[in-house]
């Protein structure tokens, strides 16, 4: 996929060039003595205390949340790996993101869950907002990491998800239709402002090489031509939404004006809140990582568990 410019007007942010990205973790079983369909997700606990389910975003592998989980206190961390991305195994459906939320519903009721928080980036994000609206009783508050409930409008104010179809269908049929070398090549391009690190970006290189390539173009379509936007009004959970602009600074991009992006997409969500990192690219959790520890931390202590 070839890369678009990036300018104060017409601003592809880190999140949505996530879109273009291309430990040993036991998969989810039911609760003892329950029975449910078999889950393609795997899912890793690391912790004791509250629950929280963390989920990452397109081609990215569990792990990314590793360290942030590490540093939450009193938490019992609940690592989603989604199928297909990072060299898990893809799974067998034609839809994606509502048969993800569906098997996360599936997963924190399967084993008794009360109320997690749900911390998701990018993909995750989306993931984040879906489960919020398929049960509102299921989850508790949600932390959105550099995500829209409306990817393309951040490339296009006007867009609706008919008007985005067809770039969205052309976008899987390159992927699907490109050699191999072309695109390893076009996904590593995509993933070098996602992080200030270069290691860091070498690992995303190799998440994308690792993922599956029709689960990621399907993955795409959908996130492109998804608008949540309506329908936020109907979410309960507190939401704090975490959002990244430095990346593009060098087009001219300001905080302010990734801001107003950030509160135009979000404003029918009730009370949410929405901070900005200072420095930190598409990966909060890595470049900016004391702050968003900090602010998770502070969002958790001001929204407590409730009691049983």
């Amino acid at each position: 996929m070839n890369r678009i410019p990036i300018s104060p007007r017409n601003r592809l942010s880190s999140l949505c060039l996530a879109l273009l990205a291309a430990v040993v973790i036991a998969p989810a079983t039911p609760a003892a003595g329950k029975t449910t369909a078999p889950l393609d997700i795997q899912v890793e606990t690391l912790g004791q205390g509250r629950p929280v389910l963390t989920i990452p975003g397109l081609n990215s592998h569990a792990s990314v949340w590793r360290e942030t989980c590490e540093a939450l206190k009193d938490v019992q961390c609940h690592l989603v790996q989604l199928p297909g991305f990072a060299g898990a195994k893809p799974a067998g459906h034609d839809e994606f993101l509502d048969e993800m939320a569906r098997q996360v519903l599936a997963y924190v009721r399967e084993n008794d869950l009360r109320q997690p928080v749900v911390i998701g980036h990018s993909l995750g994000g989306f993931l984040a907002l879906k489960l919020a609206l398929a049960d509102a009783d299921a989850v508790g508050p949600l932390v959105i990491v550099d995500s829209l409930p409306f990817f393309s409008a951040a490339m296009n104010p006007t867009a609706t998800s008919e008007s985005v179809r067809p770039m969205a269908e052309a976008v899987r049929q390159q992927m699907l239709s490109s050699d191999d070398a072309t695109y390893r090549q076009q996904a590593a391009a995509s993933v070098r402002n996602m992080a200030r690190d270069l290691v860091r970006v070498e690992e995303l290189v190799r998440w994308g090489e690792n993922s599956d390539r029709a689960t990621t173009a399907q993955a795409m379509v959908e996130l492109m031509t998804a608008d949540l936007r309506g329908e936020l009004g109907a979410v309960r959970s507190p939401t704090l939404v975490l959002g990244a602009w430095a990346a593009y600074a060098a087009f001219g991009q300001t905080q302010e004006a990734t801001r107003a992006i950030f509160e135009g997409q979000y404003a029918a969500l009730p009370g949410v809140r929405i901070e900005l990192s200072e420095a930190g690219y598409h990966f909060l959790m890595w470049d900016d990582p004391q702050w968003l520890q900090a602010q998770v931390g502070q969002f958790l202590t001001a929204h407590p568990a409730k009691d049983d």
